[in-house]
């Protein structure tokens, strides 16, 4: 679409009838309660990514302390497949440890200015989601990678919504359905604003977003705009703490802790977010080189005894 949109009709595509699906839940018929409870405990494999466990026994750990629901790497599933297993021994495996893969986190340049880089990442990814289709897997994290780095161009929202509606049309072909990442420190799709308006301009009724305790505060977005956001939009939100020693400027990956050991908002964060009609899948997601230092199944028992603590009277 041309840049030189009017603010009316962006002011008109904000507000199209194709987003309704991400529209506040003020504006739908209310849903009827179906969800046991309104939290999935799941675990993002980057919290035991340094032990180098490999696929099989990344699963064996977490499902030792109790974890039934993982986000996977699809680096480590390409490297197990690549040993000589299939894609029926990946899903024996789950069978066996008691696992469902919720989520996948993938890096192909989807979002990328430049046409050649962006065909070869349309590529990579229809074949990630076919092989995650093959295992079970039913969704893929899809972040800004490519335009993330600091000085990366900022690329035309509206440019970005037609790209990520092509992969949502992958999704629609492999069962796969990609979820618009929040990166805070990226100069791409930092904020709570962009990557709404990027799904709802999508017009397409996949469109997911997936934020994060920790993005949303290093791209400077408050948790209280959370109740802006329809729930339908919203099925994996990635969990974490921060302390009070990180200022939102110099915080990084590596600096998230485990929920409840900081300061962010986690309680408030959850009591907007939480749905009546599904439980929202909570996903730890943190990166950080002391807990790779500790035993890793001692790292899935503090993350499981930690979670439990943080959904404890939401």
């Amino acid at each position: 679409m041309a840049q030189s949109v009017t603010r009316r009709q962006a002011l008109t595509a904000l507000t199209a009838t194709t987003g309704a699906s991400l529209m506040s839940t003020s504006a739908l018929p209310a849903a009827n309660p179906t969800a046991a409870a309104p939290f999935t405990l799941c675990l993002n494999m980057s919290t035991i990514r340094g032990h180098k466990l490999g696929f099989v026994k990344e699963l064996e750990v977490a499902s030792k302390a109790g974890f039934r629901s993982v986000e996977i790497w699809i680096e480590t599933l390409q490297t197990y497949l690549k040993s000589g297993a299939t894609s029926a021994d990946a899903r024996k495996v789950l069978a066996d440890t008691g696992i469902k893969v919720e989520n996948a986190i993938g890096f192909a340049p989807w979002i990328v200015d430049d046409e050649a880089t962006r065909t070869k990442g349309l590529d990579q990814m229809k074949r990630e989601m076919e092989m995650l289709a093959e295992v079970g897997c039913k969704r893929v994290a899809t972040p800004p990678i490519g335009a993330q780095t600091p000085g990366s161009p900022k690329v035309d929202l509206y440019k970005a919504a037609e790209r990520y509606r092509a992969i949502l049309e992958i999704g629609d072909k492999t069962g796969v359905v990609p979820q618009l990442e929040l990166w805070g420190f990226s100069p791409n799709l930092s904020k709570l604003s962009e990557v709404m308006f990027v799904a709802i301009e999508t017009g397409h009724p996949s469109a997911r977003v997936l934020l994060d305790i920790y993005h949303l505060y290093k791209g400077g977005t408050p948790v209280e705009v959370l109740k802006l956001v329809g729930k339908p939009a919203m099925e994996i939100f990635h969990v974490n703490d921060y302390t009070k020693d990180f200022p939102r400027e110099k915080i990084t990956d590596a600096d998230r802790v485990f929920p409840g050991d900081g300061i962010a908002p986690i309680k408030e964060t959850l009591k907007i977010i939480k749905r009546t009609d599904q439980p929202i899948i909570l996903s730890l997601e943190v990166f950080n080189k002391t807990y790779y230092a500790q035993d890793a199944a001692t790292v899935t028992q503090t993350a499981m005894t930690k979670m439990k603590a943080m959904v404890a009277g939401v």
